[in-house]
């Protein structure tokens, strides 16, 4: 179990992109900034391409691909419902690696295109709310 700040940043894997996420222990599931979203078929499987702007050159986005494992529907502060795909994907939090299902939505309007939450952290992280970037991403290659 490892102390990690609010804001820390992560690595996705196998891609190693490095950006900053908020840890929300008031979120169940943890979400992706995920823009011109493509749902396709490969072998027989549903997947989807989708896009994230680039953490070294906001003006480049990055082409992602990834199975989708299922869809969830989220209730809205505003009481609206939307439905989101959700995929697998690996995450590096400190020493910490876990792969673990997360949604993708566009959070443009947000200020961090990755949101963690307690699914992908219980057990390996505590968060300490006054803090930001306690823990580096150091998992292995």
């Amino acid at each position: 179990m490892s102390i990690h700040g609010w804001v820390e940043q992560v690595v996705l894997k196998p891609e190693n992109i490095r950006l900053n996420a908020k840890m929300d222990t008031g979120a169940t599931t943890s979400s992706l900034n995920a823009l011109n979203k493509e749902i396709f078929e490969r072998d027989g499987e549903e997947w989807i391409g989708f896009d994230i702007v680039n953490p070294r050159d906001e003006n480049d986005k990055v082409r992602l691909e990834r199975k989708i494992v299922r869809y969830v529907r989220i209730i809205r502060h505003d009481g609206n419902h939307q439905r989101r795909p959700v995929v697998n994907m690996g995450i590096c939090m400190g020493e910490h690696y876990r792969e673990s299902e997360i949604s993708l939505i566009d959070r443009t309007e947000l200020t961090y295109q990755a949101l963690i939450g307690r699914n992908h952290m219980e057990g390996l992280v505590l968060v300490d709310s006054g803090h930001k970037n306690l823990q580096a991403p150091r998992c292995p290659d």
